[in-house]
C-alpha cells in the first residue's frame, strides 16, 4: 500500500523536510513540482528531513504540465481551503495521488476550478484561522488514509 504526497511549488525547506519525513514513515512516496522556493541542497531541508532523505521515494518534475502529463492516469485528490467537501469523505485506495498547494497561495486557480469534483478541505473550527501550516495538513490526510485503509 502507498500513497502518493504531491507538493505543488513549495516554497519553506523547513516543511518539504517534514513531509519527507513523513512520507517515509507511511510508506508513501514523494512528487515535488518545481519551481521550489528552496534549494534541494538546503541546510533547513536536510536538517528537517534529518537522514531520512536517501530513503525516501522522490519523484521531481519542472513543473505543473509535466507532472499531470505523466500522472494523466492516476487518481487524484486535491487539497485546498476552497474545497466543499472534508478530507474524511475522500476514497482513499492504494496509489491514490494527494495533491497539495504551495504555502502562500495553496493549490494554482485553474487546478482549483477544473478539479471541484476532486476538491476537499481540513475543517478549520476558528474564524481567526485562515489554514493550517502545509506538514501538519499532509499528516492529517495521510494518517486519515491509512486509517480508512486500515494500515
Amino acid at each position: 500500500m502507498s500513497l502518493n504526497i504531491v507538493l505543488i511549488e513549495p516554497e519553506i525547506p523547513n516543511n518539504t523536510g517534514n513531509i519527507g519525513r513523513l512520507t517515509l514513515a507511511s510508506g508513501s512516496n514523494l512528487h515535488l513540482v518545481k519551481p521550489f522556493g528552496f534549494e534541494l541542497t538546503d541546510a533547513r531541508l536536510k536538517r528537517a528531513g534529518l537522514d531520512y532523505w536517501q530513503h525516501l521515494n522522490v519523484f521531481y518534475y519542472e513543473s505543473t504540465e509535466e507532472f499531470f502529463t505523466k500522472n494523466k492516469e492516476a487518481k487524484m485528490v486535491f487539497l485546498s481551503s476552497h474545497g466543499s467537501k472534508h478530507h474524511y469523505d475522500i476514497q482513499f485506495e492504494d496509489h491514490l495521488f494527494l495533491v497539495f498547494g504551495k504555502e502562500s497561495v495553496g493549490l494554482p486557480k485553474p487546478i482549483i476550478e477544473n478539479n471541484q469534483d476532486h476538491l476537499f478541505k481540513i475543517p478549520l473550527y476558528s474564524e481567526h484561522v485562515r489554514s493550517l501550516n502545509l506538514a501538519n495538513a499532509v499528516a492529517i490526510v495521510v494518517y486519515e488514509g491509512l486509517r480508512q485503509l486500515n494500515i
